[in-house]
């Protein structure tokens, strides 16, 4: 298996400029981490509230539930803290967790960068697809379509196909032991909020982000970093896609400066708080002009989805909505 091309961080920084971009803060990360549990109980609160804003905090807790799954990225390639118990510890227990399942899986994606091997090419080789294709993806992420066919399609399956004299409780109780943090969290939540009336929290302001705007922003995500990237690319530059973000853009979709992943890609142990610094390095230096660059994510959308539609092959499921991928962070 030939591994995909590397840079070096000699061959564009100074050891004076590269010292701080490497650095990891024993404080940032961990301060990142409350930051999107803070935005997710205020955005509650307001709509507990407020019920008419209920579909806003809906935005803002799903894209925070993408936030949390990038710091354990960040925990993945232990850049949260630089004590690394400190940073496996809060990239398991305080964010979607699985962290040393992840970390396997996503170093091999890093190792194997939209070549053959790579585990998450699947991801980007359908694009570009037709704009009706794209229309159909994003509304199966709205409607619970992908989420349902995700996490909760396998059970009706398990269910389906059991063996002889195994019950279908017997497949529930595992499907529940196997989910401790979702269920655990769920009846501890509306346990401390239905004796004030709120019983319907848990599932409108945790459930239903994650079963709605989570899938559409981690598709959208998805295909701004990676998709119409040729398999096979020599270049490691050409790798990933770095997309600007506006402010809305990075409040809704594409939190703690995911969107500089073509830098994370050259330099993978960078943590997320130092990749705007990183990328303004790169720019002054004039290598952004070799790097994978768009100008928004309105741009990447219209270039993924630019197949004629005469060429749509109707509406098929990809790789992650059939359950094949269902990590959250690249």
């Amino acid at each position: 298996m030939a591994a995909a091309a590397r840079v070096a961080p000699k061959d564009y920084f100074s050891p004076e400029e590269w010292a701080p971009l490497a650095r990891r803060s024993a404080w940032k990360g961990p301060a990142l981490i409350a930051h999107a549990w803070i935005v997710i109980g205020l955005a509650a609160a307001m709509a507990m509230a407020f019920p008419i804003t209920i579909p806003l905090a809906v935005m803002i807790i799903g894209a925070r539930q993408l936030g949390l799954a990038i710091l354990m990225h960040d925990a993945a390639h232990g850049a949260l803290h630089p004590n690394l118990k400190v940073n496996d510890f809060l990239g398991d227990k305080l964010t979607p967790g699985g962290l040393a399942q992840y970390r396997a899986y996503h170093l091999g994606h890093h190792k194997y960068a939209q070549q053959a091997e790579d585990p998450d090419l699947g991801l980007s080789a359908p694009f570009p697809i037709t704009r009706q294709s794209l229309r159909r993806k994003i509304v199966r992420d709205l409607t619970g379509q992908t989420h349902f066919k995700q996490r909760w399609a396998p059970l009706f399956r398990r269910i389906a196909e059991r063996k002889p004299g195994e019950s279908a409780a017997d497949v529930l109780w595992r499907f529940v032991k196997n989910r401790p943090r979702f269920f655990l969290g769920a009846a501890v939540t509306i346990a401390a909020t239905a004796p004030f009336g709120y019983w319907w929290a848990w599932f409108v302001l945790w459930w239903l982000p994650s079963a709605t705007w989570l899938p559409l922003v981690t598709r959208l995500r998805n295909i701004a970093e990676h998709a119409c990237v040729a398999k096979d690319e020599p270049d490691p530059l050409r790798h990933a896609r770095t997309t600007h973000a506006n402010l809305l853009e990075r409040m809704f979709l594409a939190p703690y400066w995911v969107n500089y992943h073509c830098e994370h890609h050259m330099f993978m142990h960078v943590p997320c708080y130092n990749l705007p610094r990183t990328h303004r390095l790169l720019k002054a230096k004039g290598v952004m002009a070799q790097m994978l660059t768009a100008p928004g994510y309105i741009d990447v959308l219209r270039m993924a989805s630019s197949k004629p539609a005469r060429d749509d092959r109707g509406g098929n499921a990809t790789p992650e909505e059939r359950g094949v991928v269902q990590v959250a962070v690249q």
